[in-house]
């Protein structure tokens, strides 16, 4: 299953984690030195919820990112899902 957020579009981002080694100038060293840069990926905060929307009088079964559940409280879940293109 996609790791993806179903109303924002959070999605797994790809980056970089760069890799110093040496010991600092200030602590009696040469400087430190970028050696390479290592691949990582960032994935977004998804949990699966079961929201209740009171205008349709059904559950529905979302995979939501921790921001897209704080939007759902605010705005409500009738008006976050029908913007969505989920209802």
């Amino acid at each position: 299953m996609s790791r993806v957020c179903s109303i924002r579009g959070s999605r797994v981002r790809v980056g970089g984690k760069i890799h110093r080694s040496g010991l600092a100038k200030k602590k009696g060293g040469i400087g430190r030195h970028v050696t390479k840069v290592n691949k990582r990926t960032v994935s977004p905060n998804l949990h699966v919820k079961r929201i209740y929307v009171p205008e349709l009088g059904r559950y529905v079964k979302l995979k939501l990112s921790a921001k897209a559940i704080k939007t759902i409280n605010k705005n409500g879940a009738f008006s976050v899902l029908k913007k969505a293109g989920l209802i």
